[in-house]
């Protein structure tokens, strides 16, 4: 998640309606723009994000655009004579920005709840207070959208976790964590696509492939679409 940066008050404990709606524009090198939305972590939000890709990728002088959760990479062709207007021109994007749908497809994943793959199974009970077989009734009710990839190649970042079961990532990973291992991560799921260290908290194992590239196109997933997961075995 990102942190929120407006931090002047016009009274203390309140934040001025103006600022709230200020994003934080960080320079990455010589031309970069890191650009984060203020506001809460919800889909609100991130729509407001999908508005402002769909305006900066216009400009002529833009290489690429990295869509984040909350935020987005703004990356140049080359450093900018006057960088000050390049971030006036984004605050100016994000003032302009309303809030779009991206229409993606739905995606089911069968699921290994449990079992020998979901080594903090345990620690998510334990941290919310829920039985296992509720941890799992709540995961796969949950209807998930894709915010964005990113971390490894086709892995999406899916919104729309049940508050109940959210559960902190680790402060020390998994060594070795398989590849198509479904997570939690604070108020995140997703299903890892590569074998090796990782952060968040297993709770199952799919072998669905959320990304091939031999396949067209090779991530399975994409910003936009809707994922479902189905209890297609529970091991308690």
């Amino acid at each position: 998640m990102t942190d929120m940066q407006a931090t002047a008050f016009s009274t203390p404990g309140f934040i001025s309606p103006a600022l709230a709606d200020v994003p934080k524009i960080s320079v990455i090198g010589t031309s970069a723009y890191l650009v984060e939305a203020p506001g809460d972590f919800d889909l609100p939000t991130q729509r407001r994000v999908w508005a402002l890709v769909k305006a900066v990728e216009t400009w002529s002088e833009v290489r690429e655009i990295v869509p984040g959760v909350t935020n987005l990479l703004v990356i140049l062709k080359q450093t900018p004579e006057e960088p000050d207007q390049v971030e006036a021109r984004l605050r100016q994007e994000w003032d302009r920005a309303r809030g779009i749908d991206l229409i993606g497809k739905t995606i089911e994943i069968p699921v290994t709840y449990g079992g020998e793959h979901a080594t903090d199974l345990a620690a998510v009970c334990d941290f919310s207070g829920l039985s296992d077989r509720e941890v799992v009734r709540l995961h796969s009710e949950g209807s998930y959208t894709v915010f964005a990839l990113g971390s490894a190649p086709g892995f999406g970042y899916l919104h729309g976790l049940d508050p109940r079961i959210y559960m902190p990532r680790k402060t020390v990973p998994s060594l070795r964590m398989l590849k198509g291992t479904v997570t939690i991560g604070g108020m995140q799921t997703g299903v890892s696509v590569l074998t090796g260290p990782n952060g968040w908290n297993s709770i199952g194992f799919a072998e669905l492939s959320v990304f091939d590239p031999e396949r067209t196109p090779p991530a399975l997933l994409a910003p936009g679409d809707k994922v479902r997961f189905l209890p297609e075995r529970i091991e308690l």
